[in-house]
């Protein structure tokens, strides 16, 4: 019976989100600490874009909340608020398949 719900490829895409919305909201946390400190090395904008494509954007959205990182630009507000939106919606129509 166990063996059955591991096997479901539904769950194993949702794990696989948990886990790279985990690494996002880190990366936030990273580059608020590193924007703080003045540091020259961090994290392109870009690269929370394409990390919310790839079920990640629910984990950058919260690290934006959370951290209060990059909440006055509205692009990544309202970009990444609705993508997260649609990956949620996604793996609920995925999970109650």
């Amino acid at each position: 019976m166990f063996t059955e719900q591991i096997d479901s490829p539904a769950l194993i895409i949702a794990l696989i989100a948990i886990i790279f919305n985990l690494i996002a909201f880190i990366a936030i946390a990273v580059d608020k600490n590193k924007s703080i400190n003045d540091s020259t090395s961090r994290v392109p904008e870009v690269y929370f874009f394409v990390w919310s494509v790839f079920f990640s954007a629910l984990g950058v959205f919260l690290g934006m909340i959370f951290f209060r990182h990059k909440t006055r630009k509205l692009t990544f507000v309202f970009g990444i608020g609705l993508l997260a939106l649609q990956q949620l919606l996604l793996i609920y129509l995925l999970l109650t398949k």
